[in-house]
């Protein structure tokens, strides 16, 4: 592992060290490209500014997994919050929320996720906008899609996010190809048994699974920041005669903006998956493992609050 990474890895399992690296300026600067907010109020703000340069948003409030009902109970009031938010600005037309079902319960109880994910479909109903439901570990696919199952039968227009590292996923995606199916690549460590351990494994089953999902009658969503996928989606796109508001390609909040600005000139549907909340600490540190040139920002903050 690149030792820069590991540094920024091994601080992001500190206490001490995120206590003081989390109130440094510099570190707050990083944190803002990263993460649209700690509240709810700021999360809107953010959302609102994007929405004005052209780009859609779907919102994932940080957090762990529910360690039981009470906590799972503050994670719905949150998103029911937020919603009500979304709908009195103005901004649930081009915004929704993504859910991580691990977040509402799903190692408790099955039924208590799909209850709490229920009362968010309904809110997100009533104030004009959707849920994609997030997908985590290969260990919970099944209980995602049998809950996601469920809520189409009120709510079919729900999403769900599908890994192409996989094995199983271009069957899933045939499977839901009428449906909003958001693709991305995946990025938990999983065995070989039920996963493409080759990055070129991996992007070829995401073009595979591209072409299933274009194929169908749904709304794919794209979630890619590879310059080389989304050229070849796009191509495909046109091949199956889609037309540019029949699709769209989601980025990270801070991962290619140009980018991100470029393709919504061009016309396509752009996304932007915006993070938000208090537990933005361990996320900001993941993504600038993930990028060398931004980390060097993030170590000048240790050296200079040591």
């Amino acid at each position: 592992m690149n030792p820069v990474r590991s540094l920024i890895l091994a601080a992001a399992g500190s206490d001490a060290v995120r206590r003081v690296v989390s109130t440094a300026p510099v570190t707050r600067r990083v944190a803002r490209r990263f993460v649209a907010g700690e509240t709810l109020a700021e999360a809107l703000d953010r959302t609102g500014d994007l929405v004005e340069h052209g780009l859609r948003v779907t919102l994932g409030h940080l957090g762990g997994a529910a360690a039981d009902r009470r906590t799972a109970e503050r994670t719905v009031q949150t998103h029911l919050a937020l919603l009500d938010q979304l709908h009195d600005s103005g901004l649930a037309g081009d915004a929704e929320v993504s859910l991580r079902l691990s977040a509402v319960g799903q190692a408790l109880d099955e039924r208590l996720a799909l209850d709490s994910a229920t009362r968010i479909c309904a809110a997100a109903e009533q104030g004009g906008t959707t849920v994609t439901l997030d997908m985590e570990d290969h260990t919970t696919t099944d209980s995602t899609l049998r809950v996601l199952a469920e809520l189409h039968r009120a709510w079919p227009s729900t999403g769900v996010a599908l890994q192409a590292r996989l094995r199983r996923t271009p069957a899933d995606c045939r499977a839901l190809a009428g449906h909003r199916v958001r693709l991305c690549k995946g990025a938990y460590a999983e065995p070989a048994s039920v996963a493409f351990t080759d990055p070129h494994e991996v992007d070829l089953n995401y073009v595979r699974c591209a072409n299933a999902l274009l194929a169908g009658p749904g709304y794919p969503m794209f979630a890619t920041h590879d310059p080389r996928l989304i050229g070849i989606v796009a191509e495909r796109a046109r091949w199956h005669d889609r037309a540019p508001e029949g699709f769209e390609f989601q980025l990270l909040l801070g991962a290619r903006p140009a980018e991100q600005t470029r393709l919504a000139a061009e016309g396509h549907v752009v996304r932007v998956y915006a993070p938000h909340g208090e537990q933005w600490y361990g996320y900001l540190t993941r993504r600038l493992a993930e990028r060398p040139a931004d980390a060097a920002l993030f170590l000048r903050s240790l050296v200079s609050r040591s």
